[in-house]
């Protein structure tokens, strides 16, 4: 193994992704088994996302999903890929992770993120307008106040107050910068495109500003990983992801993923076929040798200390696997 693999810390977002004909709440239970394999395989750390009305995604409600996995653990950091600030009020976002902190010390995670859903009626539901991720710096330091005990309202978060729980930016648009001025670490992606990414870590290292909370900058890069015993297995790992984001394009929903023999079947329109073929490009896919160089070659452009593994998949026991080949890489 290479020194630069040797060195860096890889960890899992797990989606809690639906499949095809099964129950919405096996995805969850789902996870929470994939998170104690995780723990066993030495991945660093595992974090649940948060998504409002998906057909595809039963993660939507991360801190109390974070409580079940960190429940069912013993020593991997659980957190939060992550909490979208701007649908919540920051003191209640600081109680929710006090009490994670306060049950499970030094384990917890809290990733912030500046989405505020994806459609009309979810951000209705939600009571919320995309003008409202407009404030995410300013959300951001006011939930760090609750933790540092300094909210001008007088008003203490219980058990929030005093306690660290480490926070990280969910860098889309300007989030490079956000976390760069708020001090903070920063998770970027994706790996398919390596310029882009490139230029939001070059901006946040660049701008950084030592915090409480950090004092040198941290990168996370995230992505799909496919690791399997041939290149053609690996790319199967990715087709139904590929398919459920080509569909998400031209139908305006994203549905629970579907297997892949299914995917590669019928027939697609143009349209289709170009976003699905854009899906399955960029992303690190092969036998151990060749997503070992891959790796290699990405850890020294970006510098990364962490890489966040965003596979999803609709065979468990296939995506398994490639975690067990991956971590068989990172601890060679």
């Amino acid at each position: 193994m290479s020194s630069v693999i040797a060195s860096t810390r890889f960890s899992v977002l797990d989606r809690s992704r639906t499949r095809e004909g099964r129950p919405t709440g096996e995805a969850l239970r789902d996870t929470v088994r994939r998170a104690r394999e995780l723990e066993e395989l030495g991945y660093h750390r595992v974090w649940v996302s948060e998504h409002h009305g998906v057909p595809g995604v039963a993660g939507s409600a991360p801190t109390v999903l974070a409580a079940a996995v960190a429940s069912a653990t013993r020593t991997i950091r659980v957190g939060t890929g992550g909490v979208m600030l701007p649908n919540h009020q920051p003191l209640v976002v600081a109680e929710q992770f006090g009490v994670l902190e306060s049950l499970f010390p030094g384990r917890i995670d809290m990733g912030l993120g500046r989405s505020v859903g994806f459609t009309d009626g979810v951000r209705k539901a939600l009571g919320r307008d995309k003008g409202d991720a407009e404030d995410f710096a300013a959300q951001i330091g006011e939930l760090l106040d609750w933790f540092r005990g300094t909210s001008p309202t007088g008003v203490h978060a219980r058990p929030a107050e005093g306690l660290t729980v480490p926070a990280f930016v969910l860098a889309m648009g300007e989030g490079a910068d956000i976390a760069a001025r708020t001090g903070l670490p920063m998770v970027i992606g994706d790996l398919r495109n390596r310029e882009k990414m490139q230029r939001g870590i070059d901006h946040y290292r660049d701008r950084f500003q030592p915090s409480a909370w950090a004092r040198e900058p941290y990168v996370v890069i995230s992505g799909s990983i496919a690791v399997a015993a041939t290149p053609e297995d690996a790319r199967r790992l990715l087709v139904p992801e590929a398919w459920a984001m080509a569909y998400s394009r031209t139908h305006g929903t994203f549905p629970p993923l579907a297997p892949a023999e299914r995917v590669e079947a019928p027939a697609m329109t143009d349209k289709e076929r170009g976003f699905y073929e854009g899906g399955l490009a960029g992303h690190i896919a092969g036998t151990e040798e060749q997503v070992a160089h891959e790796l290699e070659t990405v850890l020294k452009e970006t510098q990364a200390q962490e890489v966040l593994v965003t596979t999803s998949t609709y065979d468990r026991e296939a995506l398994v696997d490639s975690y067990r080949r991956l971590a068989r890489i990172t601890s060679a």
